[in-house]
């Protein structure tokens, strides 16, 4: 099955109808055939940024519950890649939630995201490889 991991940008887009990627992501979601995977710092990117309305975070949620986003678990051992991430890219720069991609890629062994960001163009995981993103 095809593993793809998703960052903030289209999950807000698919619970937010006035994002200008609002009908991109649907038409994304919908074509989709695979696994897609993200962190729990993106969910949280997400909830905070769809702050403007209560039941819109929880119908997000709720989502991700039924399985439609997997979440890899990262704990306390990935964070001096995280920091190292963070500090490599520093001047792109690179916030947790990319970072957290970035090692969650490493960890499945992932190279497709669905990102609205131009920046994984430009990180690279630890076998220097860049992600395609599969979204833009």
């Amino acid at each position: 099955m095809r593993s793809t991991l998703i960052d903030a940008g289209p999950l807000i887009a698919l619970f937010d109808k006035s994002d200008k990627y609002h009908f991109k992501a649907l038409f994304f979601i919908k074509e989709f055939k695979g696994q897609l995977w993200s962190t729990w710092p993106v969910i949280t990117e997400v909830c905070h940024l769809l702050d403007f309305n209560t039941q819109v975070q929880l119908n997000f949620l709720i989502w991700i519950k039924r399985g439609a986003v997997k979440l890899i678990d990262l704990d306390d051992q990935h964070l001096a890649r995280i920091i190292e991430l963070t500090k490599k890219f520093n001047d792109v720069p690179m916030d947790l939630a990319d970072a957290s991609l970035m090692v969650a890629s490493e960890k499945i062994s992932c190279l497709e995201i669905a990102s609205v960001d131009s920046d994984f163009y430009i990180y690279r995981n630890i076998r220097n490889n860049y992600l395609t993103n599969i979204f833009m």
